[in-house]
């Protein structure tokens, strides 16, 4: 049976009003994106109105940007503020989220929609909160929206405006002129954009790119040549790496990629002896694997992060290096003639500062009720660091450079001790279960951050160990340990953890 839908009535007066709408989240350019559009068509004598409507949330959140033009033809045209479900003729999504939830709303419909989407993601940050993936699937909205557009562009317009060092905003212009869906030439994009006068060449560029994609254009592959890691340092100090570079070649192949980013991250850390220390135990964990090497990767993985733990210095170390004020500076735009100035917000806990002091003094502190509160009355309100400021970054770039004194804090005694009691159970359990063992290591990463976040991830961490402990024995302890893991990072109080632990004590 074929179902023939009626056709909609169309009132003569708007029926040469085209309507389109843009939503972009805060900081994608998408003020700039309708700009370009409401000067286009105006150029081009086209009568034009544009409204946002902007979301309330960080950087402004989710904005509709909504534009309604028509041929000028001396009247005063009547356009309405907002779009409405099932009258928007164009639907440009600065993300494919944005694109699902134009479709939710309505905005997208299979009779009249042309659909501009970007495939990248700008996770919300209600994915960014889930302790472990919280990302939503995109492949559901892609799927929508085949369904529910009469004509889809999905490229990954961030990727094609970075590589020709723009922004977004200028590879959707382009994707808009390349679909076709409005009556202007190519000519009329690329002269609003000359007009506009900031960043016209890169935004050419990337304009080219996005109409070459919405018209089916495969941009060249272009090889990037791979570079060698440069290290440098004292000649003690690249001896030493060579020789680490020498054991990390002679791993089993499986290993090896996992392994040199592994030794990079500890020796970022701390120094070349601590990466030896690092292929000792991966090598001692090795000693149980099998011809997949798998127990060798993860522990390659996880006992890098274990060993390359958040503390107080890490932290104060990263805030001082000159890669991420470059970093700030890109993002932000500074020029030469611009002054940037930066605030950091230090919060530590009584337990971090305590944890900052050699171990012998920090356990006598950190047991000393008197001793704590005092601590926390002085830390407990936090402290803004100006560290544009000689003063901050100064106190800063100390603290960060005691790398060698690390090893003498309580902080680092409490992980060396955890570390061990964590592979001291690995080993033993790898001769009897293997699967169990690669489980044991793989829940490492319910530890992460510092200060609250790395006391909930230890909790977290404790509770699944406890239950692993309960199902050794059992030909299904892997599979129920990987269970357990998975719940404690579905959410941040643990509850579905704690049901998972009930549900195993029930029948163990």
């Amino acid at each position: 049976m074929n179902l023939v839908l009626p056709q909609r009535e169309v009132d003569a007066q708007v029926a040469g009003i085209i309507k389109l709408a843009v939503m972009a989240v805060g900081g994608q350019g998408g003020g700039v994106l309708t700009s370009w559009i409401e000067s286009m068509a105006r150029a081009q004598g086209y009568a034009c109105q544009a409204t946002s409507v902007a979301g309330v949330a960080q950087r402004t959140g989710a904005t509709v940007y909504y534009v309604e033009m028509a041929p000028d033809t001396g009247g005063t045209p009547v356009f309405s503020l907002a779009p409405a479900g099932g009258d928007v003729d164009i639907l440009i999504a600065a993300e494919m989220m944005e694109a699902g939830r134009a479709i939710q709303r309505g905005f997208v419909t299979p009779d009249r929609t042309t659909l501009i989407a970007s495939t990248h993601r700008a996770l919300a940050v209600s994915e960014k909160s889930v302790p472990g993936d919280g990302i939503a699937l995109s492949d559901e909205v892609m799927a929508a929206a085949e369904i529910a557009a009469q004509q889809l562009i999905a490229q990954d317009m961030e990727a094609l405006a970075l590589s020709n060092g723009s922004v977004i905003s200028a590879s959707l212009f382009g994707a808009l002129a390349g679909s076709g869906a409005l009556p202007f030439p190519r000519e009329a994009y690329e002269e609003a954009i000359t007009k506009s006068g900031k960043g016209v060449a890169a935004s050419l560029r990337a304009f080219s790119a996005g109409f070459d994609a919405a018209q089916g254009v495969v941009a060249p592959v272009v090889d990037v040549p791979v570079t060698r890691l440069q290290v440098s340092g004292p000649g003690s100090e690249q001896r030493t790496w060579g020789a680490l570079q020498t054991r990390i070649a002679a791993l089993p192949a499986p290993v090896v990629a996992m392994a040199q980013a592994g030794l990079r991250k500890v020796v970022d850390f701390q120094d070349c002896d601590y990466g030896a220390a690092y292929l000792d135990h991966v090598d001692a964990v090795l000693a149980h694997d099998r011809d997949d090497f798998i127990l060798g990767a993860e522990a390659a993985k996880h006992i890098a992060n274990a060993m390359a733990y958040d503390d107080v210095i890490k932290v104060a170390d990263l805030k001082t290096r000159a890669a991420r004020f470059d970093r700030i500076r890109a993002e932000m735009q500074v020029g030469d003639d611009h002054l940037l100035q930066l605030t950091e917000f230090m919060h530590p806990r009584a337990e971090e500062i305590a944890g900052l002091l050699p171990a012998g003094i920090g356990r006598r502190i950190e047991a000393s009720e008197r001793w704590m509160r005092l601590i926390t009355r002085l830390f407990s309100r936090g402290r803004r660091m100006r560290t544009h400021s000689i003063r901050a970054f100064g106190m800063l770039h100390v603290l960060g450079g005691m790398r060698r004194y690390r090893l003498r804090t309580l902080r680092h005694s409490y992980e060396v001790a955890h570390l061990e009691l964590w592979l001291e159970r690995v080993h033993a359990v790898a001769p009897k279960d293997y699967a169990l063992a690669v489980e044991i290591l793989r829940n490492r990463r319910l530890i992460k951050g510092y200060s609250d976040t790395h006391v909930r991830g230890l909790t977290k961490f404790d509770k699944v160990m406890d239950g692993a402990a309960l199902l050794e024995g059992r030909h299904d302890a892997a599979e129920w340990t990987a269970r357990l893991r998975e719940a404690a990072l579905k959410d941040e109080k643990g509850e579905a953890l704690d049901g998972a632990l009930q549900t195993i004590k029930s029948f163990v």
